[in-house]
Order: C-alpha cells, then sequence, then structure tokens
C-alpha cells in the first residue's frame, strides 16, 4: 500500500475532534509514508488532511475538474495536481492512483464516493480496502442502514465486510495496511450463480 485516497468534507463541521482527527490522520500518514490522494481543495477536512500531510515531509496529490470550483477552494502547494474534465474523471482518477479508500465525516459528495467505492468492491471491480474513519460515531447511522438494507434482502451480508471502521486514525492505517479482501456473496437473489444446476 502506498497511495490512499481521502474521501471528506469541504466544511470543517462543528465539532474540534473532526478537524483533529484529519490532522491526525494526515500524519499518521505521511509518518508511515503513505502518499495522499484527494479532491484537491484547501477548505474544510479536505484542507487539513494535506496540510497536515505536507507539514509532516508526506507527499499531497490532488485531483480536480477544471473550472468547476472556485480558485480560492484549490490548494496551491500540493505535491502534484491532476486537472481533469469532469467528476466523473475525477473520481476515476483518484481511484486509479489509489491502493486503499478512507472516507472521513463529509456530507454528499463524500457519501457519493464512499458509496461507489463499495459499490465497485461489491461488484467485483477492485479489490483495495474501504475505511470509514468514524469520528463521534459519524458513520454509525450509516452502517445501521446498511444493515437494514440487509435485513430487508437489498444487499447482502457479505458486502458489510467491505467496510474497515474505526475511530482511531492509527489504528484503521493498521488495518488497512493487513486487509485481505472478504469473499462476496453472489449478488442476485433472482438469479442461480453460474455454473449452478438450479
Amino acid at each position: 500500500m502506498k497511495r490512499i485516497c481521502v474521501y471528506s468534507g469541504s466544511n470543517p463541521g462543528r465539532h474540534p475532534e473532526y478537524e483533529k482527527a484529519a490532522i491526525d490522520l494526515g500524519r499518521a500518514m505521511a509518518a508511515s509514508r503513505y502518499e495522499l490522494v484527494y479532491g484537491g481543495g484547501k477548505l474544510g477536512l479536505m484542507g487539513r488532511v494535506a496540510n497536515a500531510v505536507l507539514e509532516a515531509g508526506g507527499r499531497a496529490v490532488g485531483v480536480m475538474p477544471r473550472g468547476l470550483f472556485r480558485s480560492e477552494v484549490i490548494h496551491t502547494e500540493l505535491s502534484e495536481f491532476h486537472e481533469v474534465a469532469d467528476m466523473h474523471e475525477r473520481k476515476a482518477k483518484m481511484s486509479e492512483l489509489a491502493d486503499a479508500y478512507i472516507s472521513m465525516p463529509g456530507g454528499l459528495g463524500t457519501f457519493e464516493e464512499l458509496f461507489e467505492t463499495a459499490s465497485w468492491a461489491q461488484l467485483g471491480i477492485h479489490k483495495k480496502p474501504i475505511g470509514p474513519l468514524n469520528v463521534r460515531g459519524f458513520y454509525d447511522p450509516v452502517m445501521e442502514l446498511m444493515k437494514h438494507a440487509v435485513q430487508e434482502g437489498f444487499m447482502k451480508e457479505s458486502n458489510l465486510a467491505l467496510f474497515i471502521m474505526e475511530s482511531d486514525p492509527a489504528v484503521l492505517l493498521d488495518r488497512l495496511a493487513r486487509y485481505e479482501p472478504p469473499e462476496q456473496s453472489f449478488k442476485w437473489s433472482e438469479l442461480p450463480p453460474e455454473g449452478s444446476t438450479a
């Protein structure tokens, strides 16, 4: 594992624990020589993570669509910066560059990135670890929603094992480094698995 894609809020949140976790994550990544891949902004939690990585002597790689955000949003002191055409290309580039994913607290964009990454893992498109950083129990309701989807027959229980959830950044990094992809159940409940005689 060399590079970790971090999804996170472009706002800092209302509690100081969020900012502290972002800074702790950035420092821990740099100390372990993991490079940061992220959305390229300088604001909110994403900016805190990038600054912490850079201040600790690490490398931060930003990926941002051209012309989508105001210039004040863009981090201009990154180790590497990729300008892409749109949000779809941004996510594809970030995924291409990364060996693992961490999702910090955030809003719609962060949720969308986390779920797309998990959906790709469910389908076998990638076998990279996915780690929600559960600061202040932020991701507890999300996990409850997914368990509810399992209970209601829309997800397989094996999908839950795709997520490595921890509240401590150093512990999360250690678990990501030791990750082994879980075996996924056959997705479609109305079809027999391939090779089945049913």
